[in-house]
């Protein structure tokens, strides 16, 4: 039976779920029963690497470092031939025409309550498989990102003390959920690779830049934010509307992640109106920096990984007063693009109590000094193209794009530039734009991206992707 019809059918035997029975009133226990007496064991893992079990009782990958052999392919995976340079903008469809003066129906209904239209709507067998390239490589790249999703959230778990939970102001309860999201990431990777098949990418090694459980909390909420914003770059451009309608429901999970990760890192749980999608190079470039190794054979991807741009004075998220951050970087953990900032500093805000200042854990806090705002000068530094990246240093970073002009920022359902003042070899700066959305919402806020360009090039949510020639380096920006 072929896998399209085995999920198929899982999905018809999901249990259908009745009307909730009322509440019982129930007296707290003064005392609790013994533990479950039920019989069960551990089951070895099938897929990846050996696990150690750490003093806390979670486990995690044996190594976690980085890569230090010698590549034996490198580069992007590449088609039997490539027929330009690159995809150049096009009119509007000439078929996209409709538009309803009536507020009602216009063409006849192929069913009661059915109004004409949509796609998979005509009653066929659904097939739950990728049906293109396109697909393959974007569910591939999604299938890495759950990867290390499901490592990380682990080692974190493993790494740190009960004491340095405790410090951090994470108890047993908060680690518990999120152990529970790595578990929802064993969910996500088996059912990418089932939509994959046989060549679908396998779980591989990490090489993590965090050394506190503060900067484990804010790289995950940095890495679930590129994973996300990947998947709604690319949803609706794949040609298997079933394998988008399963994605979706299982990155509509990762949404609730990322914010609950901004919340851990005493951030604004929700700070725009509307979340921004990224082209699938842009998520690459951000998490191939973390991956050390990969198994022999493992499926390679063909997206681009651009050069590095380092934002100097990013925002450190552990300061009471953020617009205090360093301007030369260093309170950036690493170098590379998504590392969080440095949590062992002087001026922490992690155990303030002073309203608009805290950033504990809690499920909001209003900052009375915000991380970026209008006018905020921006200083960069950005790497040359040709750097080894990736699993194995196995990828190439790499721009077509001329000499950098503009600052791209993009963030909600918006692209927008600001001009790049260069001051130095692969060093400038820019001012943050004023913009916005709807009536005053800005557009810029929350853990975004950021690249420098050779060209202004006006593009919408849907077509962001013919940005990617004119990229001169990519960085992540921490806005609010």
């Amino acid at each position: 039976m072929s896998n399209s019809f085995v999920l198929a059918a899982a999905l018809l035997l999901a249990p259908v779920l009745g009307a909730p029975a009322p509440a019982p009133q129930v007296t707290a226990p003064a005392s609790f029963g013994p533990d479950s007496q039920i019989s069960a064991t551990v089951q070895p893992s099938t897929t990846g690497y050996r696990v150690e079990v750490v003093e806390n009782g979670y486990t995690s990958a044996t190594y976690h470092g980085p890569y230090t052999g010698t590549p034996t392919t490198v580069g992007a995976v590449d088609g039997p031939t490539t027929l330009a340079a690159s995809i150049p903008a096009q009119p509007l469809n000439p078929t996209a025409t409709y538009y309803n003066t009536k507020g009602a129906p216009l063409n006849p209904m192929p069913a009661p309550y059915t109004p004409a239209g949509g796609l998979g709507t005509n009653g066929s067998l659904p097939r739950y498989m990728v049906e293109s390239d396109f697909d393959f490589e974007s569910i591939a790249l999604g299938l890495y990102q759950e990867w290390i999703e499901l490592d990380l959230f682990h080692d974190g778990l493993a790494r740190f003390t009960d004491e340095e939970f405790t410090a951090a102001g994470l108890g047993p309860e908060a680690r518990s959920l999120i152990e529970f999201m790595a578990d929802q990431e064993t969910g996500h990777s088996t059912l990418l690779t089932n939509m994959l098949g046989e060549r679908a990418p396998k779980e591989c090694v990490y090489n993590y830049p965090y050394t506190t459980v503060r900067e484990w909390i804010d790289f995950m909420q940095r890495l679930t934010r590129f994973g996300e914003s990947g998947v709604w770059g690319f949803i609706n451009h794949l040609d298997s509307r079933e394998v988008g309608q399963l994605l979706a429901q299982s990155i509509a999970t990762e949404a609730r992640q990322q914010q609950i990760f901004r919340q851990m890192s005493g951030l604004t749980p929700m700070n725009v109106w509307f979340e921004n999608g990224w082209p699938q190079s842009w998520s690459w470039t951000m998490l191939a920096p973390y991956i050390s190794y990969c198994p022999e054979n493992t499926t390679r991807l063909a997206w681009q990984n651009f050069p590095t741009l380092h934002i100097l004075n990013n925002a450190n998220v552990n300061r009471y007063s953020p617009n205090d951050t360093a301007q030369d970087g260093s309170e950036t953990v690493g170098p590379r693009i998504a590392d969080p900032s440095r949590s062992n500093i002087t001026e922490s805000c992690e155990n303030l109590t002073v309203t608009g200042y805290g950033c504990g854990p809690a499920v909001a806090h209003n900052k009375s000094e915000p991380l970026s705002f209008v006018g905020k000068k921006v200083l960069f530094q950005w790497e040359a193209p040709g750097q080894p990246v990736g699993p194995n240093n196995s990828y190439v970073t790499a721009t077509t794009a001329g000499a950098p002009k503009f600052v791209a920022w993009s963030q909600q359902l918006n692209l927008t530039y600001s001009p790049l003042t260069v001051t130095g070899n692969d060093t400038g700066y820019t001012y943050q734009p004023e913009g916005f959305v709807y009536g005053d919402e800005g557009i810029i806020n929350g853990t975004m991206a950021v690249m420098l360009t050779d060209l202004d090039l006006y593009v919408t949510p849907f077509n962001t992707s013919l940005l990617n020639p004119h990229i001169v380096a990519l960085g992540l920006y921490q806005a609010g």
